[in-house]
Order: structure tokens, then sequence, then C-alpha cells
């Protein structure tokens, strides 16, 4: 699962050690992976980047920053264990299990970065390798003829003297989805903010475990483990630097995404509209279009767009908002290129997120109606025309303020490797998103002038 990569791009490491959380209570805390989990288990790592607008000196970062932000992580990490542990993978064919024990730790590395902190900070295109002088590599694999056990954390933090911090998260996706991970990061600002985890414990924000409160009538845990198991666990392939691609960020600001939503209801009065569903649809067609104008592609291909749905809430019984580990349904439109890249094309996007929202998220029958053929779904899809979301508006990182104030960009460093766009609040516009992409240059810069045009025509 562990990417290792030879990254020509790396800040200079000062120093690299390990967290050990000692619980107050327990000695071992394992976890059955459940049907919301197995799903992700040979997925790429999930990496993000949070940048502080922070000038200070290495002396003081060393000497006053570092050390409060090993024991605030130390803190944050017992009351979540699981990040601290492994993933168990037996080689006997038996389910995949997370394990905590003591003497289990987070890799944290610490590092110096010389680059432009207000280039990599910006919304304009930057070469996509810079910044993985920030990224964490999570710790590679380790085999026994037993099992093959994964870390599931790494965290770094860099340092741009005189200019900012910098903290890079790498997990594994199958200990948990943006809910929880999310919720961890916001946990440790939370301590090493206010010196303490008093305010976790008030809050009532402290995770919840219990995998006996996820019902499963339908057999999923066995169906989704038969189906991943007959692929032998295997380590996510390097990443091959040069990438050869640019990200940038484009924001919507809530008046763009006020007229997106008129323009939809003067044609579609029907539909149910949200920030999300024409958010989506306006990225998915401005992808589509980009294609189009720089690559051949017939007018009956198929293109698909894939997102996860939180399921907390919509289970019976519901789970609490902070169950930790991952609770998401797939949710999947679908329609063809030529319809997507024709004068309708937004609409038509519209219309196809909407009836698959409606077609599994409001599902008369339950959420998970149907959920027996996810993983073979999304199998199919592979090398398929198929784009994404990572992220969520509804996890707003610009919220974690650490004590030197609110991030001054969020970054989804792991959408690199896939298809997909990063979706977060803006942090600059009220009622506004933020749109992160990774693409081509040549695909990136058509994307911008094709968006942009859309939304000036409306």
């Amino acid at each position: 699962m562990a990417e290792t990569y030879e990254n020509p791009m790396a800040a200079d490491v000062l120093e690299h050690c390990r967290i050990e959380p000692v619980p107050d209570t327990v000695a071992e805390l394992t976890l059955p992976l459940l049907h919301f989990d197995i799903p992700w288990l040979y997925f790429h790592p999930v990496e993000r980047l949070l940048f502080f607008d922070f000038p200070i000196s290495e002396s003081r970062f060393v000497e006053s920053i570092v050390p409060k932000l090993k024991e605030s992580l130390l803190q944050t990490l017992k009351h979540f264990l699981p990040l601290a542990g492994n993933i168990v993978h037996p080689l006997d064919s038996s389910r995949p299990y997370s394990r905590f024990v003591v003497g289990d730790s987070v890799s944290l590395t610490i590092a110096e970065c010389n680059k432009d902190f207000n280039h990599l900070t910006g919304n304009h295109p930057r070469v996509s390798d810079e910044f993985y002088a920030c990224v964490p590599q999570l710790p590679p694999a380790t085999y026994s003829s037993e099992a093959v056990v994964f870390p599931v954390l790494a965290v770094q933090v860099t340092l741009f003297p005189d200019h900012g911090i910098c903290l890079g998260f790498s997990n594994h996706h199958a200990i948990g989805d943006a809910s929880s991970i999310v919720r961890f990061i916001k946990a440790w600002a939370s301590v090493n903010r206010f010196g303490g985890d008093s305010k976790l414990i008030d809050d009532k924000s402290l995770p919840f475990y219990d995998r006996t409160a996820v019902e499963d009538p339908e057999g999923l845990d066995s169906i989704y483990w038969n189906m991943m198991k007959k692929s032998r666990p295997v380590e996510s392939p390097p990443i091959s630097f040069p990438l050869n691609k640019v990200r940038a960020t484009f924001v919507l600001t809530k008046e763009d995404v006020q007229n997106l939503k008129s323009f939809v209801l003067l044609k579609r009065p029907e539909m149910r509209v949200t920030a999300f569903t024409v958010t989506c649809a306006l990225v998915w067609v401005c992808v589509v279009k980009a294609a189009a104008a720089t690559e051949e592609v017939a007018d009956e291909e198929p293109e698909y767009f894939g997102f996860a749905a939180d399921c907390r809430g919509r289970l019976d019984p519901p789970l609490p908002t902070t169950y930790f580990g991952n609770c998401l349904a797939f949710v999947k439109a679908e329609s063809t290129h030529g319809l997507l890249r024709g004068k309708d094309g937004f609409l038509v996007a519209v219309e196809c997120v909407i009836k698959a929202i409606q077609k599994t998220v409001y599902n008369e029958k339950g959420i998970l109606d149907g959920a027996e053929e996810w993983p073979l779904e999304f199998g199919k899809l592979i090398g398929k025309r198929l784009f994404g979301v990572a992220g969520s508006p509804r996890f707003d990182l610009y919220d974690s303020d650490y004590g030197w104030g609110r991030p001054k960009k969020f970054e989804s460093a792991s959408i690199d490797s896939d298809r997909s766009m990063s979706l977060c609040k803006s942090r600059d516009s009220e009622g506004g998103l933020e749109i992160g992409l990774s693409r081509p240059k040549k695909k990136l810069d058509k994307f911008a002038a094709i968006f942009t045009e859309i939304l000036r025509k409306l």
C-alpha cells in the first residue's frame, strides 16, 4: 500500500521520529475491516496538505513549534489509536483488520523547504511535482509468513523559513474516510491550540469505534471480502517523476453557484439542485470539453462521474457522525461524450448527477440497495473515461487552527494519482467553493478557458 519513490523535489529532513501514544485504558484495540473499508484496501494513499502563513525562523520553529506539535500529536493519537496502528492482512484469506498494540507509532518527519511559499499557495498553475517536498511517505509494508502489515498514517511538518509551515498527511484509505481523517486533523489542531484534549471531550467529538453498531443484514462483509481476497496484497506502484502535470485551483463564488443553480432551474424547474450538483456537473463538462479539444473521442463513448456519499446518518439504525472508519456509498453518473460536449452539456451533466444521487442516496429501499454489486460495478470502470471527486464541502479544513491562524491553502496531493478533482469550501469566498485539478498542462489550460467562458456566459 505504501508508496516508495525517489523524489527529486524532496525537502531537507531536519528530524525523523516516531510518535508512540500510550493509551490510558487499553493495551490493544482491534477492529475488523467491514464492507465499507474493504474496497479501499488497494487504493493509493490519500495525501492532504495544509499551508499556514506563519513567518517564523528555523531556530524558533525547532525550539518551540516542533516540541508542542509532537506533544499535541501524542495526546491526540491517544484518542485515535487506529491511526497509530496498522492494517493486518492475513495470508490465510481471513478478513483483514485494524490493530493497535502498545509500541505502535506514527511516522513524523520534520523538514525544511526553500521553495517559494507564496507560489505554492497560489491558485495559478504550478508544477505538481513541487508539492512532494511536503508530502510524507507511508512507511513500507512489512511481510511475514502469516500476514502483510500496512502502516496507516504518516505526518510531515515542513518549515518555509520566515514564510510559513505546511502540515502534510498521508493515510491508507482503508483506515478511514474523509470524515474520520478530517476529524483527526481538526482534533490535533484543537489540542495544539488549546494545550490539551479537554475541548475534544467537552465537545463530545471523540471517535466512535463500535463495529457492532454497523448492521449487515445482507452479508456484505463476506460478499466484499470474497471478491477482494482473490487479489494478493500489493503495495501501490511508486510515483514516477516527472508527473508531467500542473495543478491549479478554481474558485466558485457564492454568486457563481447561485447563477449556476438559477440557470438550471430556469431550464429545468423540477430539478432539485444543490451547490454540489451544479459544481460537479460544471467541472465534469469542462473536463470532457477540454478532452475533446486535445484528443479524438467518439460521440458514443461513455463518460462516467463517480463520487462517494456519507452513509452514517442514512443507515438503519444510523451511526453517530463521529463513527471512525469508512462509511461511504458509491454513486455513479453516466452519459456519453457527445451529449456532454454538446451545447446543452451542462444541463445533461446536472440531470445525470441528480439522477445518480436520487437512485442511491434517496433510494426508498435504503442507501445500500444494490450495494452487493458496487465493487464489480466500479471494477468495470477501470480504464474507462471516469472522472471523480475527492473531498467534500462538508469537511472544512480551513477551520483547522493550530494556533497560527486559519490555513492559507489546502491542496489534495493525491489527485495526481487519479482522475479526480478536489472539492472544499472556499477560504476567502463565503459560501463559495474551491476546486483543485491536476492535469497535463495542455488539458488544464483548455479546461481553464472553458470554465471561465461558461461562467462568463451565465
